[in-house]
């Protein structure tokens, strides 16, 4: 498979999973600079890592979680918990990887972490405002 083909597949997964215009807004908020990053992201992110079949999309989606918020990155976790919801993992499964991220990276990570978990969720409609 070449590059052209993966950047396609990995565009079409992405938009699947945050819809267009999401995805558009992240791929012309840096403008020309930003390019090759975004074709980075749509070719071997997307087409190729997130495309792999080993694990289910939802699964990857709790690990993102996981990891954003190990990681303190906010606007990420919000992205990933929008994909999350989309790919189909519950309020309780977003729950409980943040309750692991609480004893294995601390509260102030997982304080973070819920709060934005609680708003992405409220804008989906799985929580109640």
């Amino acid at each position: 498979m070449d590059d052209n083909d993966q950047y396609e597949r990995g565009l079409k997964l992405r938009i699947e999973m945050f819809g267009r215009e999401a995805v558009e807004k992240r791929m012309s908020a840096f403008g020309d600079f930003g390019k090759p990053l975004q074709h980075i992201i749509n070719a071997y992110a997307y087409g190729d890592v997130w495309s792999r079949t080993a694990l289910p999309a939802a699964t990857k989606s709790l690990v993102m979680v996981a990891m954003m918020a190990a990681a303190g990155h906010p606007n990420e976790l919000r992205v990933h918990l929008n994909g999350a919801v989309k790919n189909g993992c519950s309020p309780e499964q977003i729950q409980e990887v943040l309750l692991l991220l609480t004893l294995y990276c601390g509260v102030p990570a997982a304080n973070d972490a819920h709060r934005i978990a609680a708003e992405v969720l409220r804008e989906h409609g799985k929580l109640a405002k």
